[in-house]
């Protein structure tokens, strides 16, 4: 069999219909019974049932027979497909799933239903993930935030010991004075004496959600990070028709991540009352709602906070969602409505996030921003 047909053949199924006329062998055969057991006919001929350990065994041949990226989509069908997610409740599974973004999803969804005895299991995958994803975002975090602190606490008057001399001389190489071999600076470059202290704040406002998942497990590996950033205050929000305030447990982002509650209905209007309550410094504040906008609350209510927001200059950005996941469901109404008060609104993928952030720190045009990288933005009403 060539290798197009034999590709054929593992896509149809081998169906009565499917037209190859071919039959499989060895290790073919084997990925194409693990194909059948997912995506078979209804009746299921190889399904999985609802054996905890026959699971096992399946989630241990497809992670054999096939790459990470294609395990992933196809425990991803398995949730859905095959009630994966009752099952992800017994410990000798989870053991056996490999873990991602999606499955952390999932558990900190079922977090009050997981047993004792999968508590542990449950906590120990999490934390693979997070630590994943903190050795790919930790440092262009750090990096893209710190250095925009620095630039935003530069100052044109700086004392002696505060003047940065490599920037001063490159901004005066035109009053060079060759008679007397030096530059004479008519302007000095350094930074401000607050600079060790608490300059600025971030606030993460997460909505729990169950659309979206993905977005608060990136939200609170960020915010780990953003935590551990010298003169930067990171605040974390989690809100449905609750409030949950985080922030004493960002340093810890499983334990962030377990206080969670994925899955409930969406009051944006409060989260939004609630976290101006807790901006001291409007101007020194970067505020960033992570949201789908659907919401369940008082809608005009929630336009009037956002615009209070933006009135008191506090810095404010909506993403839609922060994953990798391509484009949103969204609601459209609102995201306009937002534009139209100023706020950029828009999605953004996790390794965009640090620039943005940065970006947001030093005050730029976030519309420009998004521009100059290519990023769509939700637009205001046509009236607007």
């Amino acid at each position: 069999m060539n290798d197009r047909l034999r590709r054929w053949r593992l896509v149809l199924g081998g169906s009565d219909a499917d037209g190859t006329g071919s039959t499989l062998s060895g290790g073919d055969l084997k990925r194409d019974s693990t194909l059948d057991a997912l995506y078979g006919n209804d009746k299921r001929r190889g399904g999985l049932g609802g054996s905890s350990p026959r699971v096992a065994r399946w989630l241990g041949d497809i992670r054999g027979y096939f790459p990470a990226s294609v395990v992933q989509v196809m425990q991803r069908d398995a949730m859905d497909r095959l009630g994966l997610r009752r099952l992800l409740l017994e410990p000798e599974l989870l053991e056996s799933v490999q873990p991602d973004v999606h499955l952390v999803g999932t558990l900190l969804s079922l977090n009050e239903a997981i047993p004792e005895r999968s508590r542990q299991t449950a906590r120990e995958v999490v934390r693979q993930v997070v630590e994943e994803l903190e050795r790919r975002l930790a440092q262009p975090t750090r990096q893209a935030v710190t250095g925009a602190l620095h630039r935003a606490g530069r100052t044109s008057r700086p004392r002696a010991g505060d003047i940065d001399w490599n920037r001063t001389i490159l901004a005066n190489l035109k009053h060079y004075q060759p008679a007397h071999r030096t530059v004479v600076p008519e302007r000095l470059i350094g930074y401000g004496r607050r600079l060790p202290q608490l300059s600025r704040e971030v606030v993460l406002c997460l909505d729990q959600s169950g659309s979206m998942a993905s977005s608060v497990v990136y939200a609170g590996v960020f915010g780990a990070v953003l935590a551990s950033v010298r003169s930067l205050r990171t605040r974390i929000v989690a809100f449905d028709t609750e409030i949950a305030d985080l922030t004493d447990a960002v340093a810890d982002p499983v334990e962030l991540l377990f206080g969670v509650q994925l899955g409930g209905g969406t009051d944006i209007a409060s989260a939004l009352a609630y976290c101006q309550t807790q901006i001291a410094n409007p101007r020194d504040t970067v505020f960033v709602l992570i949201s789908d906008l659907f919401e369940g609350g008082d809608n005009d209510e929630m336009l009037r906070r956002a615009q209070a927001l933006v009135a008191g200059e506090t810095q404010v950005v909506c993403l839609l969602a922060l994953n990798d996941e391509g484009a949103p469901a969204y609601d459209h109404d609102n995201a306009a409505a937002l534009a139209a008060l100023g706020i950029p609104t828009f999605a953004c993928t996790p390794d965009r996030f640090p620039d943005l952030l940065a970006a947001a720190i030093e005050r730029e045009d976030l519309t420009a921003w998004a521009g100059a990288h290519d990023i769509t933005l939700a637009a205001p009403p046509a009236d607007g």
